[in-house]
């Protein structure tokens, strides 16, 4: 695999390669260009020469090639979504719905391409204001490597709809499902220099695309340290800037949920994709009328969650992404386990043995009575550890799913409205989940409050942000 400029792949003899690693298996299954500056400056100055021709397109017309582009991917999903499981991780099922979800995103901004018009003010004698929306320009993207394929739909669709050109940096860990990708938008009909993909390291290719004065707008999707980072040098030149930092999600268990179903959602929403998920359940707080029956079914469901290497059909939860992140897991356990943070009820170690020698595998952990102040609790765990406290009334719910830096997302399982009311108006989230969690479906805005970032994506309004406006005032 190879970088796209252009419309074109390019490497270098000279260039220094990165390894992509298959996480099951710790073997690497194939190499990619170690992106440079002059690299981040040609693909700047690719998109700025594409966007004449490709912003002076209809707004329909840009439609229909997303809406091809997505046809191509929905053709070679399963495909897509083996080489999604090889190089990150997750089962195949979830990579296929991965995979199918990035064309879902094409397809909602294909049709919702006539949103894309002005609005006239009539302000009686003093004349009349035409403002019309216009694309921003070249924009900049960078995603992490936990969700590749569906954040990289969720930044290029409104963007290319919208008219812009974009430079594109995945993950230096995840970069070939996105090339792939690329490539069928471009067979599709996508112009060259349209969508431009460098890879690379984030010190290097990503540092400079958000410093690059030739991007208009940079969207980051990651830690909150390197938000700062993207905050700090976009802002210096002005540049828009959206970023989706991560969260902590709580997970409040009313007295009257249906605990088979809360108990599923709380399983899928903290295990999928081996809890690296930005809005994972990461909280969990159940009412202590119901909470031992809670526990029992939790734990039995957790302790039979099938781990594996996610291309086998059977697997449910496969390995985490890099040894990295493996030992972030390990040592915050620890921690857990030595300064008496909570009772670990199940899993805590490294997996290992036949089916798990050279990947990068935890189990299912489930932690109970949590110490507030443990990191467990006011951190971002990106990984399988479920911490789980026991509240007695609905303000010890809230006042406790509020005590964090993030501001993301929540669920509340009940059937009580006045609790869901409750939960709605007053817990800190961008979206806020009723008897399900993780579900994002792309007419929805998403994003975070506090420090979970700054903007939305998805639905008309990430579509809005992606263009200026600009007034024609008429004095008749």
């Amino acid at each position: 695999m190879e970088m796209r400029i252009g419309g074109r792949d390019i490497s270098s003899a000279d260039e220094g390669w990165i390894p992509v690693i298959n996480p099951a298996t710790g073997i690497e299954i194939d190499r990619v260009p170690e992106g440079t500056l002059y690299e981040v400056d040609e693909a700047v100055q690719a998109a700025a020469t594409a966007y004449g021709k490709w912003a002076g397109r209809t707004v329909r017309d840009r439609g229909m090639v997303l809406f091809r582009a997505a046809a191509r991917v929905r053709e070679r999903s399963h495909d897509l979504a083996a080489l999604l499981t090889a190089e990150q991780g997750k089962p195949a099922r979830d990579a296929v719905d991965e995979v199918r979800g990035f064309a879902n995103i094409l397809e909602f901004y294909a049709g919702i391409a006539g949103a894309m018009h002005g609005d006239y003010i009539g302000l009686g004698s003093s004349g009349d204001c035409m403002v019309r929306r216009e694309p921003i320009g070249v924009c900049g993207a960078i995603v992490p490597w936990n969700m590749p394929v569906i954040l990289m739909g969720w930044k290029i669709g409104p963007a290319l709809l919208a008219g812009n050109t974009i430079v594109f940096k995945p993950a230096a860990a995840t970069p070939l499902t996105s090339l792939s990708v690329t490539a069928l938008m471009e067979d599709a009909g996508l112009p060259p220099g349209v969508l431009n993909v460098i890879t690379g390291r984030g010190d290097v290719v990503g540092e400079a695309l958000v410093k690059h004065r030739g991007i208009g707008k940079i969207s980051f999707t990651g830690d909150l340290e390197t938000g700062d980072r993207v905050r700090e040098l976009a802002g210096s030149r002005l540049a828009e800037i959206h970023l989706e930092l991560g969260g902590s999600d709580p997970m409040i268990v009313w007295e009257d949920a249906d605990i088979g179903k809360a108990v599923d959602g709380a399983v899928r929403g903290r295990f999928y994709n081996a809890g690296q998920t930005c809005t994972a359940v990461k909280r969990l707080f159940v009412h202590e009328k119901i909470a031992d029956r809670f526990m029992a079914r939790l734990r039995e469901r957790a302790e039979t969650l099938v781990v594996g290497d996610g291309s086998d059909p059977s697997v449910e939860m496969g390995p985490l992404s890099g040894r990295a992140q493996l030992e972030g897991i390990r040592s915050l356990v620890e921690e857990v386990k030595e300064k008496d943070q909570g009772t670990i009820i199940t899993g805590g170690s490294p997996l290992s043995g036949p089916g798990f020698d050279g990947g990068f595998f935890y189990p299912p952990t489930l932690v109970t009575d949590p110490d507030p102040q443990s990191p467990l609790m006011t951190r971002e765990v990106f990984g399988p550890v479920l911490p789980i406290s026991v509240i007695r009334d609905l303000d010890e719910g809230i006042s406790r799913a509020n005590e964090t830096r993030y501001g993301l997302g929540a669920s509340v399982w009940t059937r009580d409205l006045t609790v869901i009311h409750e939960v709605f108006s007053r817990v800190d989230a961008g979206v806020v989940w009723v008897n399900r969690h993780l579900t994002l479906p792309p007419e929805i805005p998403f994003g975070g409050v506090k420090e979970s970032g700054l903007g939305r994506e998805n639905g008309l309004q990430a579509f809005q942000t992606y263009t200026r406006t600009k007034a024609l005032f008429l004095n008749w």
